[in-house]
């Protein structure tokens, strides 16, 4: 019975979440060809987002906010191949490696700015996406065009400087979806991207078992004790934060490849909470974070995300209401992580002061 309500209580939030779906696809009467497109579609272009959350999570440094960094880094890598035309698979892949380096840079610099920042990483990576996208705007809203030549009529605002808003991705869109697609009834399941996404999972599994993931998960449990047996405990952190970064411009390229727009100055906005709430709905927490509880809460989430509005259309007769509510859903369950995480944190702290007055008496 204690094990049952263990479960439960590890659990909760997935089984909320399992439930609200289920009552949204019953009164949202979707077709469930529909539903499974939707979702296998959202699945593909959200899944390696998410994942890249969990290294920084694993090192002690809680949800990384900061992987809008790595988006940005892939926008503007998207951005030059565009420039330049690079097209198909061959294109995707030019542009991952030109993405590459900028997020290694983004990633050591928001590291660097972190380890300042110990015990308060998730705000401040939070505040640092809003500077560097306040920067990524006025470069490419301002600069490019006057101090930056750039002339392409398809990319550029025909009466001032600046980008167009929305950008054309025709020449990769699909790039990595259309490589093999498996029809099954009205959905095609893109099986590269879901190769890809494995990969990345399997990845992830095996560093944590070498030995500097080994490291990473000593440093997230204690960085002191973790210092004392002669870990870099900045370096890894600095490293942890790059790894996600890097990974967060790879998951952007395969997002807006699904789209095939890039809305210039906000495709990348909301990147980091979404994937956050995400990460939280399949169970995880501010200091554990699973490949498993990653994929489920993708799933649960992004099913939500399909249901809402037409939930919302048939309870309220408004779909206005079921968008209001899935981002409410997605900034509601990042605070209540917060919120219990640091109520834990007090009762896990009492509960030593007690042992210790206790073994003192």
């Amino acid at each position: 019975m204690n094990q049952l309500k263990r479960l439960f209580t590890r659990n909760v939030v997935p089984i909320l979440f399992v439930i609200v779906c289920l009552l949204g696809i019953h009164f949202a009467k979707m077709p469930t060809q529909f539903l499974m497109m939707e979702v296998v579609k959202r699945l593909a272009r959200n899944s390696f987002l998410v994942l890249s959350l969990i290294i920084p999570v694993a090192a002690g440094m809680g949800l990384n906010f900061g992987i809008v960094l790595g988006a940005l880094a892939g926008q503007i890598a998207l951005i030059l191949s565009t420039h330049w035309e690079w097209s198909g698979l061959g294109g995707l892949l030019l542009t991952a490696l030109v993405a590459t380096p900028l997020a290694v840079v983004f990633g050591y610099l928001a590291g660097l700015t972190l380890n300042k920042a110990k015990g308060r990483e998730m705000i401040t990576s939070m505040v640092m996406g809003f500077f560097a996208n306040g920067i990524y705007q006025f470069i490419f809203l301002f600069l490019v065009g006057t101090v930056i030549p750039f002339e392409n009529e398809r990319l550029r605002i025909s009466t001032s400087a600046g980008l167009r808003n929305t950008i054309d991705l025709r020449l990769i869109k699909g790039a990595l979806d259309e490589v093999w697609q498996i029809p099954y009834q009205f959905t095609r399941f893109p099986m590269v991207t879901f190769a890809v996404i494995a990969l990345l999972s399997l990845f992830i599994w095996f560093f944590f078992r070498t030995k500097l993931g080994h490291d990473f998960r000593a440093v997230g449990q204690d960085r002191q004790i973790a210092g004392v047996a002669g870990i870099n405990t900045e370096g890894v952190r600095i490293l942890a934060i790059i790894l996600s970064t890097v990974l967060a411009a790879w998951g952007q390229l395969i997002f807006l490849q699904n789209i095939g727009t890039l809305n210039t100055y906000n495709s990348h906005e909301q990147v980091g909470t979404f994937a956050i709430a995400a990460l939280l709905i399949g169970g995880a927490t501010v200091t554990r974070a699973t490949i498993a509880q990653a994929l489920t809460g993708t799933l649960l989430f992004h099913v939500l995300f399909v249901v809402s509005p037409m939930a919302g259309q048939a309870l309220f007769g408004s779909a206005q209401i079921g968008e209001y509510f899935r981002v409410f859903v997605a900034y509601g369950i990042i605070a209540l992580s917060l919120a219990l995480h640091a109520w834990q944190s007090k009762s896990l702290a009492r509960s030593a002061l007690e042992e210790e007055f206790t073994a003192k008496g």
